[in-house]
């Protein structure tokens, strides 16, 4: 009997799914979902041989705490025929014996789906599929229950029994359990890569993203463009209306920089105090002046503290207060080509850093390039 074929949705989709409870941040990938899910469904596949089987999760960014019925489930792990072709379809929770564990958390069993009143045929008369007998039971977090683990038709002769639905049952207590740890293990990874105020990754983790960017383009070419931020008059708000509110601005500055960014392959970072750096692969010098041009207006026309702050602090409404200087720096323009990689993030690192100063020095609240020479003046970030 060859390898068991299980398909799951990729790790980019996949990671929505992770997005429940108190798992705040945006996860990438370093623990490989796709892989532990399909491990799940192997593993559920030799307690219980069948024909076919899924895992359904409920989607975290449009589900209904108040009306589960309401909520759907998505197929995000298959195996079996046409299961590559179930990946990413949704069902509604009002419907099929699937819905039905979903609502009630109750496992459910039957060896004749023809005469069941729980059984929704449409994903059978889409794909050609066959469905004979079903065993599902819940898949829950934190006792919460937030998907299905469904085997269809039961290999070998009869159906499935009441030894498989408790077998099943079993085994998806343990599959909740190690879903459980991934989330707690991602949460960790999250939280020692995250800045604690403002969300945006830190200065630890702008290393070895910059690291692993210039490594890929050193293999597969392309550009990237380092960009330096460095609020203006952030001290003028601290001086006159206390840190609480310097804090506010830098996390309002956060918000401000997710919303302006849209492009994934972003990486924002707070390095310190109040200066940000952006990784933008993909960018020439002169699409990150763009990028930078945009964040600069974002931030010139935005009204902070806004609304109540801190220990009900009321708001300010700052508007015109907080601008910001930029430097860029391009891996085309001021990287030594052929370079080592440190020596490489060295000099863009050292070169819009450089630029940053030269935007404070001529007025502030713009964005300036880095010049050629930038990259050889001797290094000022620690």
């Amino acid at each position: 009997m060859g390898a068991l074929q299980v398909n799951t949705l990729e790790n980019r989709r996949l990671e929505n799914f992770l997005e429940r409870h108190k798992a705040y941040y945006a996860y990438t990938g370093e623990i490989e979902i796709d892989r532990f899910l399909r491990e799940i469904l192997q593993k559920a596949n030799e307690f219980v041989p069948s024909e076919a089987g899924s895992i359904l999760l409920d989607d975290p960014m449009t589900k209904n705490s108040d009306d589960r019925l309401e909520n759907e489930l998505v197929f995000i792990a298959t195996f079996g025929a046409h299961g590559e072709a179930r990946l990413g379809k949704r069902m509604n929770a009002r419907v099929g014996i699937v819905g039905h564990v979903y609502a009630t958390g109750v496992a459910y069993m039957t060896d004749d789906v023809v005469d069941d009143p729980f059984f929704y045929p449409t994903l059978d008369l889409s794909d050609g599929f066959s469905t004979k007998s079903v065993l599902c039971v819940p898949v829950r977090i934190e006792s919460s229950v937030c998907g299905v683990l469904e085997l269809v038709n039961r290999a070998g002769p009869g159906g499935f029994r009441e030894k498989d639905r408790r077998l099943l049952e079993i085994f998806a207590d343990y599959a909740s359990i190690s879903i459980q740890n991934l989330l707690d293990a991602r949460r960790a990874y999250e939280v020692a890569k995250r800045d604690g105020l403002t969300g945006l990754y830190n200065e630890r983790y702008l290393h070895l993203r910059l690291t692993q960017e210039l490594s890929r383009i050193s293999r597969d070419g392309g550009d990237l463009s380092v960009l330096f931020l460095d609020l203006d008059n952030l001290k003028s708000v601290n001086d006159r209306h206390g840190h609480l509110a310097g804090s506010q601005v830098l996390r309002e500055v956060g918000y401000i920089l997710r919303r302006t960014v849209t492009d994934e392959r972003a990486t924002l970072t707070r390095y310190g105090g109040d200066e940000f750096v952006l990784i933008l692969p993909g960018h020439n010098l002169q699409e990150g002046l763009e990028a930078a041009e945009a964040i600069r207006s974002a931030i010139r026309n935005a009204t902070f503290l806004f609304r109540p702050y801190g220990f009900n602090e009321p708001a300010l409404n700052l508007h015109g207060v907080i601008t910001a200087s930029l430097g860029l720096s391009s891996i085309r323009s001021h990287a030594t080509p052929g370079a080592s990689v440190e020596q490489q993030k060295n000099e863009l690192l050292r070169a819009a850093d450089t630029a940053l100063y030269r935007a404070k020095e001529h007025g502030k609240d713009r964005c300036t390039a880095a010049s050629l020479e930038d990259a050889r003046i001797p290094a000022i970030l620690g």
